[in-house]
């Protein structure tokens, strides 16, 4: 699975990449703060929401801590999806919140 530091991602995002990220914390942690620019998709919904998402871009999966989100990007990818893991989550994102 690929992963990216928190730091290498807040690069991107600040510097006016396209990029494509969710967050699959749950609704009460989201409201808390968000990477600007992600969507909300709960791990339990990612297996019905899917759909949603376009198999031609790359998406970049966050969480608290990495762990639920490593678990949506092995689905992810066995559903033919690119994705890759933010590892540390936002416990390690410095940068602002939405």
């Amino acid at each position: 699975m690929k992963e990216i530091k928190t730091n290498e991602l807040a690069e991107k995002v600040k510097g006016g990449s396209e990029v494509n990220i969710i967050d699959v914390r749950e609704k009460d942690e989201v409201i808390q703060g968000k990477v600007p620019g992600a969507k909300h998709i709960p791990l339990g919904e990612v297996p019905n929401r899917f759909g949603e998402l376009d198999k031609s871009q790359h998406y970049y999966l966050v969480c608290r801590s990495g762990g639920r989100s490593g678990k949506a990007c092995e689905f992810l990818e066995n559903q033919g999806f690119d994705v890759t893991n933010v590892d540390g989550g936002m416990l390690a994102w410095t940068e602002d919140v939405e």
